[in-house]
């Protein structure tokens, strides 16, 4: 079995997907440290001046020894309103966000106060409109007890995992050989990220999913997030012929 892990993520890159798709299983870590400034609480759109930053607040009292499952939004903040502004402001003429308006405006309109909570709920919108069928599953539904890439291994070993996708930064941390002693192939991404049609001037990358879903649609999107990328059949032969 194929699994992968990441932190939840917020209105997460097409590469975030990418990485799902190639896996049977995706574990959310939302047990390990949250990272200020990081891509758990925030994400870029673009807008006719450039790309513009989405931040969720959150509550950053104790953060240094808290999981991500335990951060609270700070709702002291009118965030959800310029959220949904920034999204309608820049999106509304694009040729599919009236697919997505409702679902948006009634996101955030809702009273959310924990980060993971609203993350997972967006994330499994995305998924389900990308219809991709991977099983997602809580660390904290696991009672793991290491970190970093024991961590890794550990869950693997939980879910009966034999391979595991890594994003391209795991490269700084994840010793193959500990891995393969483990009983455990590993496979570092490498996402070649997609030109697509979007609003306003040059192509800018790494924008959130939205701009591509609101840009060229649900039909479109899963083509456009694996174009000159690996797919997971082709991943799958490569790892059971040891060809990586």
């Amino acid at each position: 079995m194929i699994l992968t892990a990441h932190q939840p993520a917020y209105l997460p890159w097409l590469g975030f997907f990418h990485k799902i798709i190639l896996s049977d299983t995706y574990v959310i870590l939302d047990e390990v440290q949250f990272e200020k400034s990081s891509f758990i609480n925030r994400n870029k759109i673009k807008t006719p001046e450039g790309y513009q930053w989405l931040t969720v607040p959150v509550s950053m009292s104790g953060y240094r020894t808290k999981s991500i499952l335990e951060m609270e939004i700070n709702n002291s903040e009118n965030w959800n309103l310029k959220h949904w502004n920034g999204l309608y402001r820049n999106y509304k003429k694009t040729p599919f966000f009236h697919l997505y308006s409702d679902f948006f405006e009634a996101a955030y309109k809702r009273k959310w106060t924990n980060l993971t909570d609203f993350l997972i709920y967006t994330m499994e919108f995305f998924l389900k409109e990308l219809h991709v069928e991977t099983k997602v599953i809580k660390q904290s539904h696991l009672h793991t007890k290491e970190k970093k890439q024991d961590l890794i291994i550990e869950i693997c070993k939980k879910l009966n995992a034999d391979k595991f996708v890594f994003g391209a930064l795991g490269r700084n941390y994840a010793q193959e050989q500990t891995f393969k002693s483990n009983g455990i192939q590993i496979y570092f991404q490498d996402y070649q990220h997609p030109v697509y049609k979007q609003q306003w001037g040059e192509f800018m990358p790494y924008m959130s999913i939205v701009d591509l879903l609101f840009n060229l649609g649900p039909e479109k999107a899963l083509e456009i997030i694996m174009k000159d990328n690996l797919d997971k059949k082709t991943l799958e032969n490569l790892l059971n012929n040891k060809l990586l």
